[in-house]
């Protein structure tokens, strides 16, 4: 097997999540979100009890710039492991 670049599998995972989430901050500043939502509660059979706060520019900073650390943290020890494991 070949063996993974913990860093870059890293900036991968973290892209991919953080992106990700800037969609959801587009969608809450757009003020489509809470339809997002109750659409996806809907086709799961369940009855929607979230309520999207209104937009904030620095909530929304933070939860893209968290969201993408935490994606290259996980994507990182993926990667250490998978080396680990196809030793």
């Amino acid at each position: 097997m070949e063996s993974l670049n913990p860093n870059k599998t890293g900036l991968v995972l973290g892209a991919f999540v953080g992106g990700w989430h800037v969609v959801w901050v587009l969608l809450v500043a757009l003020g489509w979100a809470q339809s997002v939502v109750n659409f996806v509660f809907w086709i799961h059979f369940l009855r929607p009890f979230i309520t999207v706060e209104p937009f904030n520019a620095g909530t929304a900073v933070m939860l893209i710039l968290l969201a993408s650390a935490i994606g290259f943290l996980v994507g990182y020890v993926l990667g250490v492991l998978w080396n680990w494991v196809h030793q």
